[in-house]
């Protein structure tokens, strides 16, 4: 038999990270568990990450099919990619990321609460802002969900001062099964390997857990303000849903801001 394309090799290993998605499920679960828990008591999961990982961030909020609930914490510093190079470049992202006490400088801005959860994304769980940032969170009293790629993380090495790893300062920890280095696509007579699978893992857990805070908090009464396109629920609807999500976004941050200095 012929060998198949790179395109179909691509799509097979996805279908490895989706098995190992799929592996997960009582993980996932628990971390439901918390997430509805902390949503239902009107305070927020806060999300982050820093360089490519950001996408995991846009992803569980605001987007089509999701709901207030979560603060998006995305430093443009540590992930503005576009320029590549230049003022704003990735040189400058990359240097960012593994500078100690930036993490505490970003968690300045909010008054964190007990009870709040965080998910804290990175593919490997050794620069030094994620890392810092969940061990921020926990010093603060919010519990942790880490989404790494374990077989990328296991094979990398620490920036932190204390060589501890994302997980280190974690409740739960998720997988996103990307190998190590990410890419998954060897091509002949390329020396490295192309077309990562972090972002396709950790997509499928992202939208996982989301569908099951959803369920969580419809059940308990309180079905969330889900962004919807037009085309499913009506120009007038779809409208609607996007005001009252984000007002009640704006309420919800608001409480983080309040308290500040206090």
């Amino acid at each position: 038999m012929p060998a198949s394309s790179p395109a179909l090799r691509f799509l097979e290993a996805s279908e490895r990270l989706l098995t190992r998605a799929r592996a997960q499920e009582s993980q996932i679960q628990q971390a439901a568990d918390w997430f509805a828990e902390t949503i239902l008591k009107g305070q927020m999961v806060h999300v982050f990450a820093s360089g490519h990982s950001r996408i995991m961030v846009e992803e569980m909020w605001p987007r089509y099919g999701s709901f207030p609930g979560f603060n998006p914490i995305v430093e443009l510093s540590l992930t503005f990619h576009n320029l590549v190079v230049g003022a704003n470049g990735q040189r400058q992202a990359m240097f960012l990321e593994n500078v100690s006490g930036f993490a505490a400088r970003i968690l300045r801005n909010f008054a964190l609460q007990e009870g709040d959860c965080a998910l804290v994304i990175s593919s490997s769980g050794c620069n030094v802002v994620p890392v810092e940032i969940a061990e921020e969170f926990q010093k603060r009293g919010v519990r942790v969900v880490a989404l790494i790629s374990q077989e990328h993380s296991d094979a990398s090495t620490s920036r932190h001062r204390d060589g501890k790893k994302l997980q280190d300062f974690a409740d739960l920890v998720l997988d996103t099964g990307a190998p190590i280095g990410d890419a998954m696509v060897k091509i002949d007579n390329l020396e490295t390997p192309v077309a990562p699978g972090s972002t396709v893992g950790g997509c499928l857990i992202i939208n996982a857990i989301k569908a099951e805070v959803a369920d969580r908090l419809t059940k308990a009464g309180h079905p969330p303000k889900v962004l919807t396109a037009g085309a499913v629920c009506g120009a007038e609807k779809a409208t609607a849903l996007f005001e009252a999500a984000y007002d009640e976004h704006a309420r919800r941050i608001s409480r983080y801001y309040a308290g500040l200095g206090v």
